[in-house]
């Protein structure tokens, strides 16, 4: 687990924390990178849906963004997903896979049904733009 806090803002966003769940450490180092300079210092990792869950139960306020990864071990983005709906959280969730469009858009479905506020869904590599546009965004549009 790696938690960030400390920096100084760039850009004006609503988001005070972020909780990244992801099982590549590459990938969490890069998200890590751009939030920063996106102005985002309160970040916390997760490597697994069961992890995402534990650190979640440990925070004493809930992360304004939730970036969850859909292909996992142990515990998968869906699975976690899935977890989270039966619970009262009340953030809003970014996708982002290497897996195909088609089924990222899927995924973005299925957890919109579930009651969860999507703000967007994206294939890895994300970009800086991309996650500028998704901190912005309240929530994405059906």
């Amino acid at each position: 687990m790696f938690e960030k806090v400390g920096g100084r803002p760039h850009e004006a966003f609503e988001v005070a924390s972020v909780l990244i769940l992801d099982d590549d450490e590459f990938s969490q180092d890069v998200m890590i990178g751009m939030l920063e300079e996106l102005g985002i210092s309160k970040i916390r990792v997760a490597c697994d849906g069961n992890d995402g869950l534990r650190v979640l139960k440990e925070m004493s306020v809930p992360p304004d963004v939730l970036i969850c990864d859909i292909l996992m071990p142990d515990m998968d983005g869906m699975s976690f997903l899935t977890e989270l709906a039966k619970t009262d959280f009340k953030g809003r969730i970014a996708l982002v896979s290497g897996i195909d469009s088609d089924i990222l858009s899927i995924a973005e479905q299925v957890v919109r049904n579930d009651g969860l506020k999507i703000i967007g869904a994206f294939l890895k590599p994300i970009k800086l733009d991309h996650l500028r546009q998704m901190m912005s965004n309240p929530v994405a549009d059906a």
